[in-house]
């Protein structure tokens, strides 16, 4: 068994049990991981795209080279879901291009070949797990963090720190109500006890 497969294996929660996983909240943190990061293309780009859309990490590491070697910014690629199977086309904003681009000159890549590719192969969603977790415990988060910590982190901000309504969000994510949304981004308990804040 490899280091990796028991760090893996060490990661996943008991049969049967259930953690949540949560977004970064603090944008100081981000830009905190991002400067941990700074030296480390793969990891960097990993992260961005992860935080700057609202794609699994198993789509991500999915993506394939020719798919975004001439991308420039808001301009769109097409990525089949491997969950849903769908076909869904993602705009890349000008942070996600510049990784993949730094990442790009970083690497001799082979047409074919999948953007997250390591000496053992194409990274796994588990590998993505032990990644979060380590980055966020370097810079002394506290809480439960995985792969799933990216795209919860992508939506958080957009409703938390940009606005953005929560019909646009559950269409984005997919979900059926605004309570499962809000759920998933861990940001009920906080919407509810601001109203009971507002003096009349």
């Amino acid at each position: 068994m490899t280091g990796r497969q028991k760090n893996q294996r060490k990661n996943h929660p008991k049969p049967g049990s259930r953690i949540k996983v949560e977004p970064i909240r603090d944008l100081k943190d981000i830009q905190t991981i991002k400067k941990l990061l700074a030296d480390k293309p793969m990891d960097l780009a990993l992260f961005t795209i992860g935080i700057n859309t609202n794609l699994r990490a198993s789509d991500i590491l999915n993506i394939k080279v020719e798919q975004v070697r001439h991308v420039k910014p808001g301009e769109d690629i097409e990525i089949r879901e491997k969950k849903t199977g769908k076909i869904r086309r993602l705009t890349l904003n000008k942070n996600v291009v510049t990784a993949i681009r730094n990442l790009l000159s970083s690497k001799q890549y082979v047409l074919g070949d999948y953007l997250f590719t390591g000496q053992r192969g194409v990274w796994t969603v588990e590998y993505v797990s032990v990644k979060v977790k380590n980055w966020c415990k370097r810079i002394h988060l506290k809480g439960n963090y995985a792969s799933h910590t990216l795209r919860k982190t992508w939506g958080y901000h957009q409703r938390v720190t940009f606005g953005q309504s929560l019909p646009v969000l559950m269409a984005c994510f997919g979900h059926s109500t605004q309570r499962q949304t809000l759920n998933y981004l861990c940001i009920q308990d906080n919407e509810v006890k601001s109203v009971y804040m507002n003096e009349i």
